[in-house]
């Protein structure tokens, strides 16, 4: 099955909107602190952070799916 997030920019702009439509933080204030693909479960990690606030986000890479959004 083709991945539709293939690449980390994919992931990346994909976690960054599930951060902006959740937290309403402006999209100019969250950095990308780490990405993580797991090769085993096909899904993505994306640690982001903004103001004081850290949240890594699992995403689905075939269906393009935010899977888990966990503030840390």
């Amino acid at each position: 099955m083709d991945r539709r997030l293939k690449t980390e920019k994919d992931a990346i702009s994909l976690a960054s909107s599930g951060i902006l439509k959740n937290y309403k933080v402006e999209a100019a204030k969250i950095n990308t602190l780490e990405t993580k693909y797991d090769d085993d479960a096909g899904d993505w990690y994306v640690a982001l952070g903004w103001k004081k606030k850290r949240a890594v986000v699992k995403m689905d890479s075939v269906l393009a799916v935010i899977i888990e959004i966990k503030e840390i």
